[in-house]
């Protein structure tokens, strides 16, 4: 399903960052717990907040959405 497939990616990007949830929260400008729901599968992620979620990451949404590409290395 989508939600675990996104909450997978975050989480997978924030820890490459070597980056608490707190501290990715923080760069978000989002609540820890919201992203926490989100890594776990648990909460839908509006665009709005997608679109902060790759800011943090420093890459568009294309890349964040690119699971099997060269980010995923």
């Amino acid at each position: 399903m989508i939600k675990e497939e996104v909450g997978k990616r975050i989480k997978e990007l924030r820890q490459k960052k070597g980056l608490s949830q707190e501290e990715f929260a923080f760069r978000c400008d989002l609540d820890r717990t919201y992203i926490t729901s989100l890594e776990r599968g648990k909460r839908n992620v509006s665009l709005t907040n997608l679109e902060k979620i790759a800011k943090a990451f420093d890459m568009t949404l294309s890349e964040f959405f690119d699971f099997g590409g060269k980010n995923n290395e």
